[in-house]
């Protein structure tokens, strides 16, 4: 692998981190649901999308990052917020709907906003694409080497959010990079039975950009193929469109019984889960020792515990603070 060692140990050490968060969240989000699923109850009550298996799309992209670059996600954003480097404890915080949150607690965990990073998500399917766009049009607008990153999924590229930000993007010459997390599934839908063309990334063509697809959920083909698209990008070569083969590995969000998928879909996907895929090529390939493994895994962990009991023992906002940090 053509790539510094440095950079492959992070992915990884993010990749654990992030693994190791969706696993606590889980774990807390359900402890006080079940056995009779009631989605209002709990110490985290709401949805909650969870992105096990998608790690490789966000920690691809990680290394290539700058201060001052701009990501919009999805409701399913964990994996992206924290390869770009989110306050962790505010995070979590706001997940549990607490005051030292990145909203203060009002947002949650489909509305998760920091100023620096700068990240954003939102509920509403494509609603980041434009949003991306805007601030890729700032950027060139200030002669700045920033660059703009929209994550969406794949339900998202039959939109027209989604064909009007390529399309203004394209015409505009803009510094934005379009990533498609296809794991083949809109909520229950499958891609076959709602899309008419087996790639997104050849609806790049249709607006002048290169589109790129990168199969089988490898952070290595993630990284390298985001690595040429963000220097493009920043070199003011204009936008592309990437489409990444991604895994979720639990139901559209937790409570979901799954059943739409088959439990042979199921077991291919728990087969090539990049959580044990990708340390057996670092160890394999001499990249990774067990000593450094070991490592990694005890400090992500920390990390993550840390944040849980810091958002667990923060206050909720008070009653009276209900209009304070929202547009009236």
């Amino acid at each position: 692998m053509d790539i510094p060692r440095e950079d492959l140990i992070a992915m990884y050490a993010t990749m654990v981190k992030i693994r190791y968060f969706e696993e606590r969240i889980r774990e807390i989000y359900l402890d006080d649901k079940l056995p009779a699923f009631d989605i209002a109850a709990g110490r985290i009550p709401g949805e909650m999308h969870l992105a096990a298996g998608q790690e490789p799309v966000a920690v691809g992209v990680m290394p290539h990052l700058r201060d001052g670059d701009a990501i919009t996600a999805t409701h399913r954003p964990h994996h992206i917020a924290i390869a770009q480097g989110v306050d962790l404890q505010k995070m979590a915080a706001e997940i549990f709907g607490k005051d030292t949150g990145l909203g203060h607690g009002k947002g949650g965990h489909m509305h998760l906003f920091s100023v620096q990073p700068e990240f954003g998500c939102s509920g509403i399917i494509a609603e980041g694409m434009p949003v991306a766009v805007g601030a890729a049009l700032a950027f060139k607008k200030q002669g700045r080497e920033n660059v703009a990153l929209s994550f969406f999924g794949d339900g998202a590229a039959n939109q027209g959010a989604f064909h009007e930000s390529l399309n203004l993007a394209a015409l505009w010459d803009l510094p934005v990079v379009f990533i498609c997390e296809d794991n083949r599934y809109a909520i229950s839908v499958p891609k076959e039975a709602s899309t008419a063309i087996a790639d997104n990334s050849d609806r790049a063509a249709a607006y002048g950009m290169p589109g790129v697809l990168v199969p089988e959920n490898d952070p290595v083909a993630v990284y390298e193929v985001a690595k040429e698209a963000i220097a493009r990008a920043r070199s003011g070569g204009g936008p592309s469109l990437i489409e990444i083969e991604t895994d979720r590995l639990w139901g559209h969000f937790e409570g979901d019984m799954d059943a739409y998928r088959s439990d042979e879909f199921k077991a291919a996907m728990a087969e090539r889960d990049p959580m044990k895929t990708y340390p057996e090529r670092l160890l394999t390939e001499g990249v990774l020792t067990p000593e450094e493994q070991e490592r990694i895994v005890r400090e992500a962990h920390a990390e993550v515990d840390e944040a849980i009991g810091f958002a667990e023992s923060s206050p909720y906002p008070r009653p009276e603070d209900a209009l304070l940090h929202v547009f009236a």
